[in-house]
């Protein structure tokens, strides 16, 4: 029987406030590849943040919590989540 805590999920991420400019991205792809995470982070026109985030459930949830708070500098506001079919990312990266 398979562990559900191993199987990948991928989760969409929203972040709103003080998240650009203040090397939210470049902190975001270093903290997914600690966790082993693959997706990709963006800055979106509207001044937010768009992550997506897939991997084993804890790993995730322990990116969740970081983007909460984001890096030095970052003053996050609010963080919307949708969770998604897992799309097998082989990496991560930063988009444009």
């Amino acid at each position: 029987m398979k562990n559900p805590s191993s199987s990948p999920v991928r989760v969409h991420v929203f972040v709103s406030g003080l998240v650009q400019g203040v090397g939210y991205r470049y902190s975001t792809m270093n903290k997914a590849k600690y966790f082993g995470l693959r997706g990709w982070v963006r800055n979106l026109p509207d001044g937010r943040v768009e992550a997506v985030f897939e991997g084993e459930k804890k790993a995730v949830e322990g990116m969740i919590g970081w983007c909460h708070r984001g890096p030095t500098g970052a003053t996050v506001s609010e963080l919307v989540l949708e969770y998604e079919d897992p799309e097998g990312d082989r990496t991560f990266e930063i988009r444009r």
